[in-house]
């Protein structure tokens, strides 16, 4: 991006919250360390004049999380901003940056079908972060009544010992796990996923609050169906 937002953005450095924001995300370089509502409103600002999307390069971390919000909250048609979303994907480097990304992209829940159409080819990718990027999408905005089992075939279907890619589908199988306890139990064995996968979304699930004691306690005995 411009020198403009770089300053701008320099000027919105915290450094006690940059110390803790480089312990979130290690091996990530030049944080400058910004909150995130300080960091939305700054997207929602920029995002009047989209333009700024197509300048300069981005050197901070958070001109990346800034110009990912910049695509969720710019107004543009819905083809437009699936061409803005497939060049941004590559940028993405960090689960932060991904997580996000992704909860800003709120359009999805009036462009399902074909939001689900264009994240095929990333729930698909050997690529750790395109994989995680397309199981996040998928956690946000497909686990209800109308997508719930299409969503676990697809879950079912990334194969991936890569470590953010495999917690990304751990998160995605608790969340349906816990909404649909039913129709996901079917899902929780060694022959739908692999070992570390399944142990990753079986914590999740016993972490959460939604969940009764009783079952938990099954969970962590390994019945899981």
């Amino acid at each position: 991006m411009n020198g403009e937002v770089k300053e701008k953005l320099r000027s919105m450095s915290d450094g006690s919250y940059r110390q803790f924001h480089e312990k979130l995300v290690p091996d990530t370089q030049n944080i400058l360390g910004i909150r995130m509502p300080k960091l939305r409103a700054y997207a929602k600002e920029l995002a009047k004049n989209p333009c700024i999307l197509e300048r300069g390069n981005d050197f901070y971390y958070e001109e990346i999380l800034l110009r990912g919000m910049v695509i969720g909250y710019m107004k543009t048609d819905t083809e437009t901003r699936l061409q803005y979303i497939a060049e941004f994907v590559p940028k993405i480097n960090n689960w932060a940056i991904c997580d996000s990304f992704c909860s800003t992209l709120k359009f999805t829940r009036k462009n399902r079908e074909r939001v689900w159409e264009f994240l095929q080819e990333y729930v698909d990718s050997g690529k750790e972060f395109e994989q995680r990027f397309g199981a996040v999408m998928l956690l946000d905005y497909f686990v209800n009544d109308a997508y719930i089992d299409k969503t676990l075939s697809r879950l079912r279907e990334i194969h991936t010992e890569q470590y953010y890619s495999s917690m990304a589908v751990a998160w995605a199988l608790a969340e349906c796990y816990i909404k649909f306890p039913d129709r996901t139990k079917p899902f929780l064995s060694e022959s739908c996923f692999d070992v570390q996968t399944l142990h990753r979304a079986v914590r999740k699930i016993c972490d959460s609050h939604r969940v009764d004691k009783a079952v938990k306690k099954q969970l962590k005995r390994g019945e899981l169906d």
